[in-house]
């Protein structure tokens, strides 16, 4: 799901006021010795001299604004990008991913910033995204990608892999309707009852997740 500009974070095991992500390289690049430790207001505690990603306000605004959330992904799968730029919205096309039901939000960089470069540069930028996002599962940016948070990183990878995929299908499934046809998406009563279980049997697909990434 990351290209070559995606990253993703991890808030700190002992204390909940700091974060870690990598310096500033492509994620199939990162091992364990890039890894940096951030505080919420996006400094690096020492970076080592190392390049910093320029959209790392993404990461500390929202832990800022989200006790709840444990990880963080952002990322530029090009099937959600659709989604973001038009009056389409995501809807939860099967099982994995039942979290859409929740909300997905598309932020609008321009409605509190004008003109910019659509990255997130700074703190006011990613307070902003925090706002948009709000309590919801995923934010898509217009014209720029998706941010995907989680209470684990199992389900952070989980949703991303599962945001994207949904996408796909539901593009799939509208080519498919447009004659007439109809599309059955997942109940809203279906959905919470998927969420409330969320991570049941994750762990297999999470053992094979990491030994692709490792490649094992």
């Amino acid at each position: 799901m990351l290209d070559g500009w995606g990253h993703v974070s991890v808030r700190h095991n002992l204390d909940p006021n700091r974060f870690l992500l990598s310096r500033s390289l492509a994620p199939e690049r990162v091992s364990a010795k890039d890894i940096l430790e951030f505080d919420l207001d996006n400094n690096a505690v020492n970076d080592r001299g190392a390049n910093l990603y320029t959209e790392r306000f993404i990461h500390g605004e929202i832990y800022k604004a989200r006790p709840d959330v444990m990880a963080i992904c952002h990322s530029h799968a090009p099937p959600v990008i659709p989604f973001g730029v038009t009056s389409v919205r995501l809807k939860p096309m099967y099982h994995r991913a039942a979290f859409i039901a929740l909300g997905v939000p598309i932020f609008e960089i321009r409605e509190s910033f004008g003109m910019t470069d659509m990255l997130i540069r700074n703190g006011a930028h990613g307070r902003a995204l925090a706002k948009s996002i709000a309590d919801k599962p995923a934010v898509l940016m217009r014209g720029h990608g998706a941010t995907v948070v989680a209470p684990s990183l199992p389900r952070l990878v989980g949703r991303s892999i599962f945001l994207a995929l949904n996408a796909t299908l539901q593009m799939q499934a509208m080519a498919l309707a447009q004659g007439g046809g109809t599309i059955n998406y997942l109940d809203p009563e279906e959905a919470r009852l998927i969420e409330a279980r969320e991570g049941y049997g994750l762990n297999r697909a999470w053992e094979a997740w990491k030994r692709k990434a490792l490649g094992k």
